[in-house]
């Protein structure tokens, strides 16, 4: 996703660029389904090749000026101005990419080498992505549920910063505030004019991120003073008071009023206006712009109803394993009660912020003690454990993970039960999102489009590290265990509750019933999750479709190598590879059956 669009998790984690397309059609021609393509590709580099790299590198490099509006970006990414995004800008980019997507057109994917055509086939995606998002003029609503513009603009104060440099960008990012929500008023204006917003309810309480800065008493209490209270030592006092007095002065003046003009629009007249209707299909151009959501976020071309019957399907296989391990606690009852149980029980929720975060820290240590049995790479960026900031937490999930961070949520602690937080950490840290994204940008010589972020890759091995769990020893409690399928039933019944909000006309109350009788989730994470699938469509599709295609492709290597089968190896390659449309991720495992199950990485065999 655009910066403009990621959340603060997403930006943690680096840039992130969503892969949308606009028909399943299309999702067809990007993504084969055969490795059949990969058998054919030029043994060694060519002409294509040439061209190929050609028609990215020149692209990437106009996408850099678009993003950041300005070469003048430190190492740590803080940029003197923020990008444009208003409509004009907006058209022109539009007719930009779909030049390279014609450009693309003109090149056989059989005429690349191997690795130039997974490159191709990660790249052109991501460029009909960047298509499709502003045909359906996302620009138009740059908000839901889970994260905002505004939200997304205060990452560069937590950003730590330790020159000169970067805090005269911050300075000067911060007083380009006031033209760059204008735009996005002006953007989202044009959205409810046409019915193209966040359905009203997801909009509640949403506002009190905007107010704490808005209505902050002084510069010095809003969270964009954060970089100036502890600036590094090396630098001289003189300097230190002159970039202090320069930030209170560009808060007081650019950025608070801008806040000041957003709150009120927020409260006036966006919120009061927004549509009624949740579903998606129910927006302008409405079934073909879900659609497009599900190929964005699964990378596969299948339709709302047979998501809808798989996540069925595989709640029934869910809960059928919850049966068995309620046996195993010796809880007399049957699943609600069970489930009312875990939910008021007082010995499973932490009584202190602190505790849940030791918690989380001694999984990822369990985890560490495993790793060397079920992975030969390790990456070499290590991740802090921190709470979700206080501005977010009330509407942000239950964790996130990146490239060197976890964070957790430890508002509402009787919401934060002890005993998912082993699946959770799993989930979001190692072997999960802290882990994977490092390896994938650790491998050399690859451009810089293949560290976009596919969701159905990265939320699919995210929730396949869960299960992973069970095999590697990490849940030590039955308990435990119906936390890790508690969350295994909560995707799963993602795929039931974003499809019956979008296509099947379901209530906000019917989604929220549906979690609430299936897994252990609390009231306040129901209540804030199905707020967030009901205002970012499709999302909630790429974790468990994606978990079943690594799964799928785990089961098959497995039977081919029989005893030639080594975790390790396995698990490396689908690291190795990094972020890919998972057609892609299954052809490469049938390549790695073929080369007998090797490793990626020649020295570690």
């Amino acid at each position: 996703m655009h910066k403009t669009s990621s959340t603060i998790a997403g930006l943690v984690a680096g840039a992130c660029l969503a892969m949308a397309l606009p028909t399943p059609a299309a999702a067809a021609t990007v993504f084969p389904t055969t490795a059949a393509t990969a058998a054919t590709a030029a043994a060694r580099p060519g002409p294509a090749d040439a061209r190929f790299k050609a028609i990215y590198t020149e692209e990437l490099k106009w996408r850099h000026m678009q993003q950041q509006e300005s070469d003048e970006d430190d190492d740590n990414g803080v940029t003197a101005t923020l990008p444009r995004i208003d409509a004009a800008t907006q058209a022109k980019r539009l007719a930009y990419w779909q030049g390279v997507l014609k450009k693309l057109d003109g090149i056989a994917p059989a005429s690349l080498s191997a690795e130039e055509q997974i490159n191709y086939q990660v790249y052109q995606a991501q460029i009909a992505a960047l298509v499709a998002e502003i045909a359906f003029r996302e620009y138009e609503k740059p908000l839901n549920a889970d994260t905002a513009f505004w939200s997304n603009l205060a990452y560069s104060a937590r950003r730590p910063m330790t020159t000169e440099k970067e805090y005269r960008a911050y300075i000067q990012q911060l007083g380009d505030v006031p033209r760059y929500f204008d735009d996005e008023i002006v953007n989202m204006r044009a959205g409810l004019a046409r019915g193209f917003t966040p359905p009203k309810v997801t909009l509640v309480g949403r506002d009190a991120s905007i107010a704490s800065v808005a209505e902050a008493k002084t510069p010095q209490d809003s969270i964009y003073y954060e970089p100036f209270k502890t600036m590094p030592a090396t630098m001289p006092a003189a300097l230190q008071d002159e970039l202090r007095a320069q930030g209170v002065t560009v808060i007081a003046t650019a950025v608070q009023p801008s806040f000041v003009k957003l709150l009120g629009f927020m409260r006036n007249e966006y919120a009061p206006k927004a549509r009624e209707d949740l579903a998606a299909e129910s927006l302008p151009d409405g079934k073909a712009y879900y659609q497009s959501k599900i190929v964005e976020f699964t990378t596969t071309s299948l339709s709302a109803d047979a998501i809808h019957q798989i996540g069925l399907a595989e709640m029934a296989k869910i809960r059928a394993e919850m049966q068995a391990v309620i046996v195993q606690t010796g809880f007399k009852g049957d699943l609600p009660a069970f489930l009312t149980f875990l939910r008021t029980d007082p010995q499973f929720y932490a009584k202190t912020p602190e505790e849940l975060l030791m918690r989380s820290a001694w999984v990822a240590k369990k985890f560490d003690g495993k790793v060397a049995q079920y992975f030969g790479y390790l990456p070499r960026r290590r991740f802090a454990i921190i709470p979700v900031p206080a501005d977010q937490a009330p509407f942000y999930t239950s964790g996130r993970g990146g490239p060197g961070v976890y964070l957790v949520n430890t508002y509402d602690l009787p919401s934060r039960a002890l005993y998912s937080m082993p699946a959770l950490t799993l989930h979001e840290s190692a072997p999960g999102h802290a882990f994977q994204m490092p390896i994938a940008t650790e491998q050399k010589g690859r451009p810089a489009f293949r560290n976009a972020y596919i969701s159905a890759y990265g939320e699919g091995w995210a929730l396949y590290c869960e299960r992973l769990g069970a095999e590697m020893g990490i849940y030590e409690t039955p308990y435990e265990t119906f936390g890790m399928l508690s969350y295994q039933a909560w995707r799963a019944a993602r795929l039931v509750v974003d499809t019956g909000i979008h296509s099947k006309g379901w209530t906000r109350k019917q989604a929220q019933d549906y979690l609430r009788a299936n897994t252990a989730l609390s009231d306040h994470e129901i209540e804030t999750e199905v707020d967030r699938y009901i205002s970012w469509p499709g999302q909630a599709l790429s974790y468990y479709l994606g978990q079943m295609s690594i799964i799928k492709a785990r089961r098959k290597a497995e039977a081919a190598l029989g005893q030639k089968f080594d975790i390790r190896n396995f698990h490396d390659t689908v690291l190795q590879l990094g972020s890919v449309p998972l057609p892609v991720l299954e052809s490469r495992i049938d390549q790695f059956i073929k080369d007998g199950g090797k490793s990626p990485y020649p020295s570690l065999d």
